[in-house]
């Protein structure tokens, strides 16, 4: 009886304290690699924090000495932007870029918003397989073959039409900016209609609402903050573009008049001069100066955008 206890006891323990020891290991292991992965996203956190933090210091102190040798009232209210005589008057430079990108929104937001809602209410299935696929494509070509097809084709074909000597200009330049950030707006957009929950559509008909009053009156004022989203997106990537603008706009420091008269925007200003300059110099401070714009512009777009989120989250 004593032998077939001691015999029995040893095995029974076994099975005790093997899987128990199995679930310590285990439960170790789980705090050592949560604990690595949490320090590890933290450093990543900071260290983007970093670097973002020395591209506006470097940037903001790089523009600030602009002041140190013109006024702020020549940099932002002269339109004589001469550098080789020491005139140094942004304003019509500052004036050429939110004009430009106010007549790309007004060409590309109608278009990308009809779109979208043709393509989350409207459009069959395989249209909807179709389109989202040949939008997302469209996002990802690079902004310098939209560039080319605009100094190749668009270019020579604004020339005929209007008659004028050049097509370079806003116009142009527009509309190689409207075909751009169109997929952008269009597929936020989308995604903003196609999440507006089905019982608003299904209260709406059961009230008498129309097709049309359902997608104008429900659908779109309720993914409204979405397309919001969708359009400062668009005007972000249309003010920091270069290169399809420089390549289509004339580059030429001056206030832009008309449609087709040649002009220059801060992107394209500082990619054509930036490279000719030395660096202690009150040419190169000022067109840091327009870098720092383009900078103040992106980060107030991007905290409405913020704000936007926070106050929809807060009505849920």
């Amino acid at each position: 009886m004593s032998s077939s206890t001691q015999q029995y006891v040893p095995e029974d323990s076994a099975l005790i304290v093997k899987p128990i020891s199995k679930r310590f290991s285990r439960y170790v292991r789980a705090r050592i690699t949560n604990r690595i992965f949490n320090y590890y996203f933290l450093f990543s956190i900071l260290a983007l924090c970093f670097v973002l933090g020395l591209v506006i210091f470097f940037i903001g102190k790089t523009a600030l000495l602009t002041f140190a040798h013109i006024s702020f009232a020549d940099f932002f209210l002269s339109f004589n932007w001469t550098p080789e005589e020491d005139h140094y008057g942004a304003a019509g430079i500052i004036i050429n870029t939110l004009s430009l990108t106010a007549l790309t929104l007004v060409m590309a937001v109608p278009v990308a918003v009809g779109l979208a809602v043709l393509i989350s209410e409207i459009a069959p299935k395989w249209m909807k397989n179709m389109m989202r696929p040949v939008l997302d494509l469209l996002v990802g070509i690079p902004s310098i073959v939209y560039g080319y097809l605009g100094l190749t084709v668009l270019i020579p074909f604004l020339r005929r039409l209007s008659g004028e000597n050049l097509g370079d200009g806003l116009l142009a330049a527009a509309l190689v900016l409207a075909l751009m950030v169109l997929p952008t707006i269009c597929r936020i957009s989308d995604d903003a209609i196609s999440m507006v929950p089905k019982k608003y559509r299904e209260a709406a008909y059961a009230l008498g609402s129309t097709r049309l009053q359902v997608m104008m009156r429900v659908v779109i004022p309720a993914a409204g903050r979405g397309i919001i989203t969708a359009i400062i997106m668009g005007m972000t990537r249309a003010i920091g573009e270069t290169m399809a603008v420089v390549m289509v706009i004339g580059n030429t420091a001056q206030l832009a008049k008309t449609l087709f008269t040649p002009a220059s925007v801060l992107t394209s200003n500082i990619v054509m001069q930036i490279s000719n300059v030395e660096f202690d110099s009150t040419w190169n401070y000022a067109l840091h100066m327009m870098a720092f714009l383009l900078l103040v512009i992106s980060f107030i777009l991007i905290l409405f955008i913020r704000y936007l989120g926070r106050k929809g989250s807060d009505k849920v």
